[in-house]
């Protein structure tokens, strides 16, 4: 055990956590556009294209 007092170690919560960054949100924005046809078809085809290939390490 610690000999820290428990009331010590909230302390930490004290302070708010800072605002997100102004980039983190786009204001103005309602939804996202929707895609066409034939940009679904092209993801679907990346997709099943990403799922034949064999992984490879990150190392």
């Amino acid at each position: 055990m610690s000999s820290t007092p428990h009331h010590d170690v909230d302390q930490v919560l004290v302070y708010p956590e800072p605002p997100a960054h102004p980039n983190w949100r786009r204001p103005g924005t309602a939804k996202p556009r929707p895609i066409t046809p034939a940009q679904q078809e092209h993801n679907r085809e990346l997709l099943a294209l990403a799922l034949r290939k064999p992984r490879t390490s990150a190392a």
